[in-house]
């Protein structure tokens, strides 16, 4: 590894060896991902305890988790960023144009009610596996003769722990089951059997649409207070990126380009 070379924040200097043992605090792809990730925070913090002796700060550590108290340093910066970069609560009419402009993003999701018959079987035991697709037509074929039999079936033959409720898998939601079991949620009607069993690496699956609901736009009601915690942070945290980047216009910083937040970024 190259020698790395010091870096001066106003005249104050951030050894190689402070920076490394930052970097343990800090994941990355890379070592050197890590030490420069390492190098911009102790460059920012630094600019921030500057800044709080300017300004005259003075806090009192608080606890931030049971058992765990703020350092003084820690103190004193949350003390300076409350007045200069104070948290805005975001107003309900920029929370309802957000909603308006986004309302794809506030969809229940789809939910279904499904029953089943499995037929387990390890996809890599092919003649196993066989035989459970086997099973399943054959009460496919029973059902088709007989519907109504499907949870007396369930009961009698199901590897699944729902056989106890007549093979009933309770609500499902878009996403949380196997896609091709997933598949076949979206394409029956409700009430209708698979004609076919649909085969999962759990095994073979009798299966049974028995209620489907699409997912409608939530109210607006039902999600301001997400939205409002959302922009709330957003503007916040936009509103802090402009106030450290006039800590840095302002300071003599040498040994890293904070403009280049690279591997390469650090000489």
């Amino acid at each position: 590894m190259s020698q790395r070379t010091a870096i001066t924040v106003n005249g104050v200097a951030l050894t190689p060896q402070t920076i490394a043992a930052e970097a343990q605090h800090h994941s990355a792809k890379t070592p050197a991902a890590a030490y420069a990730a390492a190098a911009r925070a102790l460059v920012i913090r630094t600019l921030m305890l500057q800044e709080c002796e300017r300004l005259g700060v003075h806090a009192e550590p608080e606890l931030v988790s049971p058992g765990k108290r703020e350092i003084d340093d820690e103190a004193r910066m949350r003390v300076m960023l409350e007045t200069s970069v104070p948290i805005i609560e975001a107003e309900g009419t920029a929370c309802r144009a957000y909603y308006d402009a986004n309302k794809d993003r506030f969809c229940a999701p789809d939910l279904f009610e499904a029953s089943h018959i499995l037929f387990a079987a390890d996809p890599g035991d092919e003649s196993g596996y066989l035989q459970a697709v086997t099973q399943a037509m054959d009460a496919i074929g029973t059902l088709s003769q007989n519907p109504a039999v499907f949870e007396t079936l369930a009961r009698e033959k199901s590897d699944c722990d729902s056989r106890g409720n007549g093979g009933r898998l309770g609500q499902i939601t878009s996403g949380t089951v196997v896609p091709e079991f997933e598949t076949f949620l979206y394409a029956l009607d409700e009430g209708q059997i698979a004609a076919v069993p649909v085969e999962t690496h759990f095994g073979a699956h009798v299966l049974r649409l028995d209620r489907r609901v699409l997912g409608q736009i939530l109210p607006f009601e039902y999600v301001r207070e997400r939205i409002g915690t959302y922009l709330t942070e957003r503007d916040w945290r936009g509103r802090l990126t402009a106030y450290i980047d006039k800590l840095v216009e302002a300071a003599t910083i040498e040994g890293i380009d904070l403009l280049r937040y690279e591997e390469n970024a650090i000489s």
